[in-house]
């Protein structure tokens, strides 16, 4: 049996401020603030290893799940860390979501390594919950301070993914850099470069924590669309 695996507790914000933050179908509501728990995904894992860098033969499996290991120390004792995997084993898509959907005052994370046409680089976020927005604006702002350079960004992507849209609570997908580019392949095979990037995602998480949607912009349009499946066309 598929199980989370609690890694570090916190306060969580605690004191009055807190907000009690429920899961919810369509996520038609602004940003949370005051949430006790953080789902950590590192994409891929097991027989799946994701993108595989031609430069350095490094796998995305093992390059997410290092970059999610530091981001929750990074969290550690400032709110509770739960990994969605902390070894080399594989997790279908829909498992991740079920599991993710099951708790109340929590926010996930799914972090990635990219692939494309060579010359492609940067850092993407992608959201589709309305409630994501806010997070995903955060985490964007915060991937683009470590890029060497301002234009190397693919910049934030409202898409339906499975693990952008299916989960019942606020959710996004980080894609860190791409493997398929020489230069970016190799700064993210350098694990002072993994720590800044997990840097800005925890830094991103606990600002959306401490302050909600305050300064990300006004919320997008909710839109009524059905959960993400393996069968829909690419980039519905």
């Amino acid at each position: 049996m598929l199980a989370l695996f609690v890694t570090s507790c916190g306060s969580g914000g605690g004191g009055a401020d807190t907000v009690s933050f429920k899961r919810d179908y369509w996520g038609h509501r602004p940003g949370p603030k005051g949430f006790t728990t953080v789902i950590l995904d590192a994409g891929h894992g097991g027989k799946d290893p994701g993108a595989v860098s031609r430069t350095t033969g490094a796998q995305e499996k093992a390059l997410a799940l290092d970059t999610a290991d530091r981001v929750r120390k990074k969290l550690g004792g400032k709110v509770k860390v739960v990994m969605m995997r902390s070894g080399d084993n594989f997790v279908d898509l829909d498992d991740r979501v079920d599991l993710a959907s099951k708790r109340d005052g929590a926010i996930l994370v799914s972090i990635h390594y990219n692939a494309g046409p060579s010359h492609l680089k940067g850092p993407e976020t992608y959201w589709w919950r309305v409630d994501s927005h806010g997070l995903a604006t955060r985490m964007q702002r915060g991937l683009e301070k470590v890029v060497p350079r301002p234009h190397d960004s693919r910049g934030q992507v409202r898409r339906r993914l499975r693990l952008t849209r299916n989960p019942n609570i606020p959710s996004v997908l980080v894609e860190c850099g791409y493997l398929s580019n020489p230069s970016e392949a190799r700064m993210c095979n350098e694990a002072g470069y993994r720590d800044k990037l997990a840097s800005a995602i925890a830094g991103a998480i606990l600002d959306q924590q401490r302050m909600g949607d305050s300064g990300t912009g006004p919320l997008p349009k909710p839109i009524n669309a059905p959960p993400s499946r393996p069968t829909d066309a690419p980039g519905s």
